[in-house]
């Protein structure tokens, strides 16, 4: 086993180890990816400032997201198909965000179902939630969702219409994979990838199969989902939503002040700054780079919380350090998953929490709750050079 000491280590691992179409559809953005990669490479814009001789112990990188206590403000982001990338994924991520104490969010798009991992967790999680024409299978979704006593909901609210993912198309993605000369190659050379999926029975949409009017085996997924995502989504739908789930709600998806204030007049309780890791509108400004914006037009009346291109505990400082209530990671710990399974993930997150906790020190701070823009050596066109 090689030394694992960073993310990128374990994304190396990771890509040895998982069947092309799953590495791809993680490891890839919209079109021409130009947003894919600004998510990332924005962060390196912003600089910290040094401190020295100031008391380091003590150190804390505990905190709260939406009133839950946490080891460190860092929730695990909704991956569709995670039940492809390592068998039982879902439940693996789940138990493995539990023992570390940071929230799980769970995809509809899941393969393990919301029963599967509350099944095999012993602690409340999240559930994300698509904006379907569906209202029946919608309020049994967030019935269901109740019933596993998860403890919020999260609005996706950005895909309305999918961006073209130009690798998922060639490679032909689906669940279960589909067989073509190429993919069973390419399948034969990720043995420890393929012995986990002949022992496992969870291959399909767990919260779709079986569930959704009409689909009752997966041949029958593809004409639903070609029809059951909400081209006509506006904010009284969200209204709606809102009140089919009584508990604690976010929306995931926002980029713009104006959507930022919308969605505190339906009553959610936090956002998420995100373009979809850069797997929608190609174009699109970095995450970091919108979220001083959204800060300014909705302050402290509601969470902020900040999604896409985070791959380090530097990343996460200075998302925190710009006025993020707490940050998402979806594929530091996909890979994690698919390098080392269960492990895996809680490799990624000590290394995330290893590398936050020195750098905060190292900026001179000891509470992660304190951070502000005065650790940060800020471009003074970082976001208003695009007006």
């Amino acid at each position: 086993m090689p030394v694992i000491t960073c993310i990128e280590d374990l994304r190396q691992l990771y890509e040895r180890r998982v069947p092309r179409m799953f590495y791809d559809y993680a490891e890839t953005g919209s079109y021409t990816q130009q947003t894919f990669r600004d998510n990332t490479n924005d962060f390196a814009d912003l600089r910290l400032r040094q401190r020295v001789a100031i008391d380091m112990r003590g150190r804390s990188t505990a905190s709260r997201m939406i009133g839950q206590d946490v080891a460190m403000p860092v929730a695990l982001a909704p991956v569709g198909m995670t039940g492809m990338q390592c068998a039982d994924g879902e439940i693996k991520v789940a138990r493995a965000a539990e023992a570390f104490g940071v929230p799980y969010t769970l995809s509809t798009m899941s393969i393990c179902s919301i029963e599967d991992v509350a099944e095999h967790t012993t602690k409340p999680f999240w559930l994300q939630v698509y904006t379907l024409k569906d209202d029946d299978f919608m309020q049994r979704l967030f019935d269901r969702a109740k019933a596993a006593k998860c403890s919020a909901a999260m609005i996706t609210v950005d895909l309305q219409i999918m961006g073209q993912r130009h690798k998922d198309l060639k490679n032909g993605l689906s669940a279960p994979p589909r067989l073509t000369p190429r993919s069973v190659a390419n399948m034969m050379t990720k043995v420890h990838w393929g012995l986990g999926m002949l022992g496992t029975k969870r291959r399909f949409f767990g919260n779709i199969v079986g569930h959704a009017k009409g689909v009752k085996d997966p041949s029958s997924l593809v004409s639903w989902s070609s029809e059951a995502f909400d081209q006509a989504l506006n904010w009284d739908r969200i209204r709606q939503f809102r009140k089919m789930w009584d508990g604690p709600l976010i929306i995931k998806g926002i980029m713009d002040p104006r959507d930022a204030r919308e969605a505190l007049n339906v009553g959610a309780d936090a956002i998420i700054v995100s373009n979809h890791g850069g797997r929608q509108l190609d174009g699109a400004l970095s995450s970091i780079r919108a979220l001083p914006a959204i800060l300014d037009a909705v302050g402290d009346k509601i969470e902020v919380h900040l999604d896409s291109g985070i791959r380090t505990g530097q990343d996460i400082l200075k998302a925190l350090a710009m006025g993020a209530t707490g940050t998402f990671v979806g594929r530091a710990y996909i890979y994690g998953l698919g390098a080392m399974g269960e492990t895996g993930v809680t490799r990624a997150l000590e290394i995330l929490q290893k590398e936050l906790d020195t750098s905060m020190a190292l900026c001179g701070r000891t509470d992660v709750t304190t951070l502000d823009r005065d650790i940060l050596l800020i471009p003074k066109d970082f976001s208003d050079r695009w007006l």
